[in-house]
């Protein structure tokens, strides 16, 4: 059976480098569960915040665990479309989440995220449960 694909916001990549137990991040618990992706504007947020060379290292731990994907024609037209649909409801987010979210749907990923506030106005976007995966064993 192919293991599940799912896309990483920047918020997952945080939580793993600011906990001091990294087995309790939320990150560490999906690595042997799915196939991992991240938008390249989490790479861009996330790199732009590191603050120490042990960050660095533990990024590079993330980064080996995961794909890149780039920010391309159609990831724009869904950010596009959604911003479209999101402006005249006065719903608006961040431009890096509208992308990060955008490249979740072009790619038809699922998104894990800590910031379900700005994730869920955005149609058709799928959030993985993170609530029952952190209560199980």
């Amino acid at each position: 059976m192919e293991t599940q694909r799912i896309l990483l916001d920047t918020s997952i990549v945080i939580e793993f480098l600011r906990k001091k137990k990294k087995e309790k991040s939320v990150f560490f618990q999906l690595v042997p569960v799915y196939n991992l992706y991240a938008s390249i504007i989490t790479q861009f947020e996330v790199e732009i915040g590191l603050k120490s060379e042990q960050h660095w290292l533990n990024y590079q731990h993330v980064l080996q665990r995961m794909t890149i994907l780039t920010v391309d024609r159609l990831c724009i037209d869904q950010a596009i479309t959604t911003y479209k649909y999101l402006k005249p409801r006065n719903q608006r987010i961040e431009l890096a989440d509208l992308l990060i979210g955008a490249t979740a749907l072009s790619h038809q990923l699922p998104i894990a995220t800590l910031n379900t506030k700005h994730f869920t106005r955005i149609p058709h976007l799928q959030l993985v449960d993170l609530v029952s995966r952190r209560s199980s064993p």
